[in-house]
C-alpha cells in the first residue's frame, strides 16, 4: 500500500459542500487535497500539478465531467492519471459511459467516506503497482538487451579470434590498397580546393584572385614585348537588380550563368574572362592586333546580350555596361587597371547604360570630382548645408496659386549646387533617405506656418520628389505618418513625385507601399512623364493622381503648332484616368497659350516664377498672390 503522505488528490466538484466534505474528510486521511470548481479551471490548474487521482464530478456548469475526462485523456501529459467519477446518477448507461472515456471507477452521492477511502486507496495501490510493474518491464528489457549485445560481442569476438590468423594477410593487401586510394582522394581534393580558391562557385568562372595573377603576367610580357597589346574590359549588367527584386535570386542566379556562358563563347581561347563578384565580369584580352580590336568585342557582347533569355519560364532582357582599358596606358599594376577599367564603367553608366566607354585620363579627374562631391555631400547632410526652394504651380485657366514643389539647394562653399549634380550621388550612396526625410520635414512644416499667416488663402498643395531608393524603404509609410502627425499637415495637401524610371522598376512590394500612401491621403505623381518607354503599359497598375509633361515636350512647343502631338495624347490619357495635367518647363506666353487649349490644368516654369527661397514666398503670398491672376494668364 501507497503511503498517503505522498499521494495528491484533485476534486473537481461545483457543490461547496460536498468539496468541503471531501477535502477535510482525505486531508484528514494524510492526503494533499487540491481542489476545483469546475472543468475548466481543473484542467487549467493541472498544467501547473500533477495529481495521483483526480475525484471528478459528473454534472458542472460548463463543461460537464465527460467532457472533463475526454480532454483529460486527450492530453499526454494527464492521460495516466487515474479519473473517479462522483455522480448521484444511478443509470448503468451514464457508467458505461464514464468507463469507456478511461475513468477507473464511480463513487455515488452522498458519499460514504470509507467507501471514498477505500476506492481511492485501491486505485492508488494499483496506479502505484502498474508504475512499478512498468519499471521492471522496463529494466527487465534493458537487462535482455544488455545481454542479446553481450552475447553478440562474445561471438563477434570468438569469430575474429579465429579468424585473424588466416586475415592479416588480406588486412595488410587491403591496407595498401586503401592508402593508395586515399592517396588519389587526396590529390583530387587539393586539385578541388585550388580549383575552388581560383574560381567562382556560381558560374565556375575565374575568380579575381586569379585574374590579378593572370593579368600580372599580362602586364610583365608588354614590358618584355613591345609589339604585345592587351585590354580589359570591366563589365556591369544594367538593372541587374531588378531581376533579383522582381522574379527571385533563383532567377537572377541563372542570368548570371547564361551570361557567364555567352561571354566565354563570346571571346577566343587566348583571352580570358572572370567573375569579380555580384554582377561584375572583367575579361582580358591578350596579344589583340589593334586598338580597335576591344571595340569591336564589346559591341559583339552587348549584341548577344541584348537577346532575351529564357530563364525558369521568365524571358529576360538584360544589358551591359562596359569599361575598356588599353595596355598603352602603361600600367605597371593588375590594381590600376582595375581602378580605371572600373572608373570607365562609371562613366558609361552616367552616359545612359547600355553602352561601353574607353578610359580616357580625364575620367580619372571626373572620378576623384565625384569622390570628392560624395565626402563633401556627407559632411552638408551632417551640418545640414541645405535649404529648400519652392517654385510656385498654377491653375492655367484662373491664374490662381494652387501649391508648390519643393526642391532642395545645397550652399556648397563653391556656390550654389542643384540636384541634377548631387541627387544622382546621394542615390547611388544611399545619403538620398536621410536628406528626403529632412526635404520633407521641411516643407510641411513651411507649409504650415503659410496657412496659419495667410489664413484667408486656399489650403496649398505641397509637391516633394522621392526617389526609386526611398520607395524601397521598409519603413517609408511609418515616417511619413509621423512627419505629417508632427508637422500637424493634412495629407491631402502633400503629394509625392515619382519618376517614369522609378514606376519601370517598380516590383510588387513597391507597388503596395504606393497604394498604402494612397490610402493615408496622400496624392501621387509621375515626374517627367514622357520620357519613359513602357510606362504607358502599367500605368493602370498605380494609384496615380497626377501626370507631369516633362519640360522636354513643353519647350518643343512652336508657333507652327509643332511638337504639340505627345502632349495632346497625354492629356487625353490623364483625362481618360481621371488624373490631373502639370506642365513643366513654361517660360514663353506661346507655350502658355497652347498648353490651355490642349486642356492642360496646371503649370510651373520659368513664366511663372522660378524656385525661390521661403522669405520670397511668405513675401508673394503676402501679395496675394493666390485671389489674383499671374501676369501673362
Amino acid at each position: 500500500m501507497s503511503n498517503p503522505n505522498e499521494n495528491v488528490i484533485l476534486i473537481v466538484d461545483d457543490n461547496p459542500n460536498n468539496l468541503k466534505i471531501l477535502f477535510d474528510f482525505l486531508r484528514e486521511s494524510g492526503f494533499k487535497v487540491l481542489v476545483a470548481k469546475d472543468g475548466e479551471s481543473a484542467i487549467e490548474k493541472l498544467q501547473e500539478v500533477s495529481p495521483n487521482i483526480i475525484l471528478l464530478d459528473v454534472m458542472m456548469p460548463g463543461i460537464d465531467g465527460f467532457e472533463t475526462c475526454y480532454r483529460l485523456k486527450a492530453s499526454v501529459a494527464t492521460k495516466d492519471i487515474p479519473v473517479i467519477f462522483m455522480t448521484s446518477l444511478t443509470d448503468r448507461v451514464d457508467k458505461v459511459k464514464g468507463l469507456s472515456m478511461g475513468a477507473v471507477d464511480y463513487i455515488t452521492k452522498p458519499f460514504e467516506q470509507e467507501e471514498v477511502l477505500a476506492r481511492v486507496q485501491l486505485h492508488l495501490r494499483l496506479r502505484n503497482l502498474t508504475k512499478t510493474l512498468e519499471e521492471q518491464n522496463v529494466l527487465l528489457k534493458q537487462e535482455i538487451e544488455a545481454r542479446k549485445e553481450a552475447e553478440a560481442a562474445l561471438q563477434k569476438l570468438t569469430f575474429e579470434l579465429e579468424e585473424r590468423v588466416t586475415s592479416q594477410t588480406a588486412e595488410l593487401r587491403q591496407a595498401c590498397n586503401d592508402l593508395q586510394q586515399a592517396q588519389v582522394l587526396l590529390l583530387q581534393r587539393e586539385k578541388k580546393l585550388g580549383h575552388d580558391a581560383f574560381h567562382d562557385a556560381l558560374t565556375d568562372l575565374p575568380n579575381r584572385a586569379w585574374f590579378m595573377n593572370r593579368l600580372q603576367q599580362a602586364i610583365d610580357l608588354s614590358y618584355r614585348r613591345k609589339d604585345y597589346l592587351y585590354a580589359v574590359l570591366f563589365i556591369d549588367l544594367d538593372r541587374f537588380k531588378v531581376v533579383n527584386d522582381s522574379l527571385g535570386h533563383l532567377v537572377g542566379d541563372e542570368l548570371l550563368k547564361s551570361v557567364a556562358r555567352q561571354l566565354q563563347a563570346s571571346l577566343r581561347h587566348t583571352d580570358a574572362v572572370a567573375r569579380f563578384g555580384g554582377d561584375e565580369f572583367v575579361i582580358l584580352l591578350e596579344d589583340i592586333k589593334d586598338i580597335e580590336e576591344p571595340n569591336r568585342v564589346a559591341e559583339r557582347i552587348q549584341n548577344q546580350l541584348r537577346q532575351p533569355f529564357n530563364l525558369n519560364d521568365y524571358e529576360v532582357f538584360t544589358e551591359v555596361s562596359i569599361g575598356i582599358i588599353l595596355s598603352t596606358m602603361g600600367y605597371d599594376r593588375p590594381e590600376d587597371v582595375l581602378r580605371d577599367a572600373d572608373i570607365a564603367l562609371y562613366y558609361a553608366k552616367a552616359q545612359g547604360r547600355g553602352r561601353y566607354e574607353i578610359f580616357d585620363p580625364a575620367m580619372q579627374t571626373v572620378a576623384m570630382t565625384r569622390l570628392q562631391l560624395e565626402n563633401d555631400l556627407r559632411r552638408a547632410i551632417a551640418l545640414q548645408e541645405f535649404c529648400v526652394h519652392y517654385q510656385p504651380i498654377v491653375s492655367l485657366s484662373t491664374g490662381k496659386l494652387s501649391g508648390f514643389e519643393a526642391l532642395v539647394r545645397w550652399h556648397h562653399a563653391s556656390g550654389i549646387i542643384y540636384p541634377a549634380e548631387f541627387i544622382p550621388v546621394a542615390e547611388e550612396t544611399g545619403l538620398i533617405n536621410e536628406l528626403g526625410w529632412w526635404v520633407l520635414q521641411e516643407s510641411c512644416h513651411q507649409i504650415g506656418i503659410w496657412q496659419q499667416q495667410f489664413p484667408q488663402t486656399p489650403p496649398l498643395a505641397i509637391n516633394v520628389n522621392l526617389s526609386a531608393v526611398q520607395l524601397k524603404q521598409v519603413n517609408l509609410l511609418n515616417r511619413i505618418e509621423d512627419i505629417l502627425q508632427h508637422t500637424g499637415f493634412p495629407s491631402y495637401c502633400l503629394k509625392l513625385e515619382i519618376t517614369e524610371s522609378c514606376i519601370l522598376e517598380t516590383v510588387s512590394r513597391e507597388e503596395k507601399m504606393l497604394k498604402q500612401l494612397k490610402a493615408l491621403g496622400i496624392l501621387l505623381c509621375i515626374d517627367d512623364f514622357g520620357t519613359g518607354y513602357s510606362s504607358l503599359s502599367r500605368l493602370h497598375e498605380f494609384p496615380i493622381d497626377t501626370l507631369k509633361i516633362d519640360r522636354s515636350f513643353v519647350s518643343r512647343i512652336g508657333a507652327d503648332n509643332s511638337g504639340v502631338e505627345i502632349i495632346q495624347t497625354i492629356v487625353t490619357l490623364a483625362r481618360s484616368r481621371g488624373m490631373d495635367i502639370v506642365a513643366e518647363g513654361i517660360e514663353t506666353t506661346t507655350q502658355l497659350q497652347k498648353l490651355r487649349e490642349l486642356g492642360c490644368e496646371f503649370g510651373q516654369g520659368y513664366l511663372f516664377s522660378k524656385a525661390v527661397d521661403s522669405e520670397k514666398v511668405t513675401e508673394l503670398l503676402g501679395l496675394k498672390v493666390g485671389v489674383v491672376s499671374w501676369p501673362h494668364i
